[in-house]
């Protein structure tokens, strides 16, 4: 880690980027090296500016012409496949348990509410405490958490069936070759992987399957309102 620490962000509305720049502004030890609006930008990003931290916004589109959300159940672990020292820390208006403990799963070093005021001003101290290898939930978040951690069933569908249908909901033109290739495994593994998904959410195809995801919550949803955070810079 450099003597400062790095921050890059994937967030498409610049009135959310410019409130975490606010926050920031007056930590010495945080450098923002960068933010993307879509989702296909944040490795090219990366790869020109090297980061310690990243924020993401689970709901970001995929790309210019992909107005699906990013997979970040896929792209987390790759990104600590690729930087096993970067943290990634995800500030979000969703709210749902089954995305938090998905989002945390895949290796996140915290979940943030975008309506968390209190964490939002703390935030430079929250990035400093998550470089440094800590975790951070929102009230919240934390509660969506514990509330269900006494439960003994195992989940619905496994992290690797997740991450698949993730990627199902970004990219529904792909072809199972595609999907494979973005899992960097075979195609086969692919096909058993919804094919299982397909069983346990008793559906027949991959749009329903993405679809009843959505509704589980267990995937990042389709219709949700962009509402960017507003802060009150005081």
């Amino acid at each position: 880690m450099s003597s400062k620490i790095r921050v890059a962000i994937l967030e498409d509305h610049q009135s959310t980027i410019d409130g975490y720049l606010y926050r920031l502004k007056d930590h010495s030890q945080l450098e923002v090296v960068g933010a993307a609006a879509f989702g296909s930008e944040l490795d090219p990003l990366l790869a020109e500016h090297p980061a310690d931290v990243v924020i993401l916004d689970v709901n970001v589109p995929t790309a210019p012409d992909n107005s699906n959300p990013y997979p970040i159940l896929h792209v987390i672990p790759e990104l600590l496949q690729k930087c096993p020292n970067l943290a990634v820390l995800v500030i979000s208006m969703l709210t749902e348990r089954a995305l938090i403990q998905a989002v945390m799963d895949a290796g996140a070093s915290g979940y943030i509410l975008k309506d968390d005021s209190a964490a939002i001003r703390q935030l430079g101290s929250i990035l400093q405490s998550v470089a440094g290898g800590g975790i951070y939930l929102s009230a919240q978040a934390h509660q969506q958490l514990s509330r269900h951690r006494w439960k003994t069933d195992k989940p619905l569908l496994t992290r690797r069936q997740v991450e698949a249908l993730s990627l199902c909901a970004a990219y529904p033109d792909e072809s199972l070759a595609d999907l494979a290739a973005r899992l960097s495994v075979s195609n086969s593994t692919v096909r058993n992987l919804l094919s299982g998904a397909y069983l346990k959410l008793d559906v027949s195809h991959r749009a329903a399957a993405v679809a009843k995801a959505r509704q589980l919550g267990l995937i990042t949803p389709a219709d949700v309102p962009r509402v960017a955070f507003q802060d009150p810079q005081t």
